[in-house]
């Protein structure tokens, strides 16, 4: 039955089954939070276990670098079970494998060394290209370049197997990867278009993946590190606290999201954004490319000349300072319940399925939506302690340009996933009628339109949504 037609009986649609079941993100979630218990409680549970030497509590809290990276192992392998064995995602058909096959390997080795090569060649530009760009042998980046170098040799080694797994059961066994590598061999047919989409998903993946990696330590120590009964009584502090535990949880999940692109759990890559301008707009969010553009003073698109903050101006006023905390946290709990949502697909620029549970049931895009409001909520860019017009101006000007550019990132996202997926397009109607938040914005938008086009006028009426 039609939207319409459940309209006209008085009943709103349900929107479209989601690709992502709420249950794999919860899972993800839990056992973060397992594994962040385990660390501040190590040097107990050390003592408590008679460990000596290197082991022994003297060490504290494991709040390093590598106990951040293995939270993300913590925070993959509950999502993966509860995908395999609760939404056994690795049946449908979604994935491009039919597990009855099982053709030979010597069936399939033909098609499967092709693809190895096409696979081992690819890494082998993305190590040239981090090796030549400066940014990724500096700061925070040095972290993700020593896991990378680590994890070559392993995923070098364990590709041969799983690529000849998969192509034993994979429908289509001449895929992207194995386009390029027929390419590189120039013995086979290949044909230009699985290259470029093949191209698009690896670069996403070594761009937001190496980023993710590198800012994995500070936020994940920030935790394991606090100490809540000190700052409970500081509306500030434990605000704070709490936007970073969230945070973190965004990070830790999208970083397995990057990361985890495995066919057998659906989560491969099914096309990277084919549009120049959604590409510019994502890239101008993240290093190196923001460097200079966005945030704080002597950017371009400086939003925070001479500001102050949320704490500043309720400073004194014990109500304003718990409320505004509670309002920041909770702009920061939707940012990263979006990212929960996703489960183990996140990430940018790409199409992995379509997610309609969650938040995705009040606007298409609540990552965007809370993560702009809680700028201008914590920044307050308009109270400037300059006290001049001039600078407030300013600022509110350029993060309403940081805004667009947010607007324009969701709009190519938009036509990217509405030309991929018959369910988005059917999700984006439904949302045009029935979201929360998307529906009352729809209505308004084309009001405007109309009135500004000249229609609208007199007598016509706004038809029932």
């Amino acid at each position: 039955m039609s939207a319409k037609n459940h309209t006209a009986s008085g009943a709103k649609p349900a929107p479209p089954p989601s690709d992502v079941s709420a249950g794999v993100g919860l899972a993800g979630l839990l056992g973060l939070f397992a594994w962040i218990l385990f660390c501040r409680a190590y040097p107990t549970i050390a003592d408590g276990l008679g460990l000596t030497g290197a082991l022994s509590s003297e060490r504290g809290v494991l709040s390093g670098p590598y106990a951040a990276l293995a939270a993300m192992l913590f925070t993959a392998g509950p999502m993966t079970i509860w995908s395999v064995l609760v939404d056994r995602v690795h049946l449908r058909p979604s994935t491009g494998l039919d597990w009855s096959l099982k053709r030979s390997v010597a069936d399939v080795m033909p098609v499967s060394i092709v693809k190895i090569a096409g696979l081992w060649a690819t890494w082998a530009i993305l190590a040239a290209l981090y090796a030549l760009c400066r940014w990724y042998w500096d700061g925070q980046y040095l972290f993700a370049m020593e896991v990378l170098m680590a994890a070559i040799v392993p995923m070098v080694v364990l590709s041969v197997p799983y690529v000849v797994w998969l192509d034993r059961v994979m429908i289509d066994q001449r895929d992207a990867t194995w386009h390029f590598g027929a390419m590189l061999i120039g013995r086979e047919e290949w044909n230009s278009e699985p290259i470029k989409k093949h191209w698009r998903a690896w670069i996403i993946k070594a761009f937001f993946g190496a980023f993710m990696i590198s800012i994995l330590p500070p936020g994940f120590a920030t935790i394991v590190e606090a100490s809540p009964a000190q700052i409970l009584a500081n509306p500030i502090e434990i605000g704070v606290l709490l936007i970073t535990l969230l945070f973190l949880i965004d990070v830790q999940i999208g970083t397995v999201g990057y990361l985890f692109t495995l066919r057998p759990l659906d989560a491969h890559i099914r096309s990277g954004n084919p549009f120049l301008g959604g590409w510019l707009a994502a890239l101008l969010c993240y290093p190196p490319f923001v460097w200079g553009i966005i945030g704080g003073n002597n950017q371009i698109l400086s939003y925070e000349g001479n500001t102050a903050g949320w704490g500043h101006w309720f400073a004194g006023t014990e109500v304003m300072l718990w409320a505004w905390a509670v309002w920041l946290v909770f702009l920061t709990a939707i940012y990263a319940w979006a990212t929960v949502a996703f489960g183990i697909r996140f990430s940018n620029l790409t199409y992995r399925g379509v997610l309609t549970n969650g938040p995705y049931r009040y606007t298409r895009h609540p990552a965007y939506l809370s993560k702009n409001l809680y700028w201008w909520c914590s920044v307050m860019p308009f109270l400037v302690m300059s006290g001049s017009p001039a600078d407030a101006i300013r600022n509110c000007f350029f993060l309403l340009m940081v805004n667009a550019i947010y607007y324009w990132r969701a709009r190519t996202e938009e036509a990217h996933l509405l030309a991929e997926d018959p369910k988005y397009r059917e999700y984006y109607d439904w949302m045009e009628q029935y979201g929360v938040i998307t529906a009352p914005l729809a209505r308004l938008k084309r009001r405007i339109m109309r009135r500004g086009s000249g229609e609208g006028r007199g007598t016509v009426a706004e038809p029932a949504e």
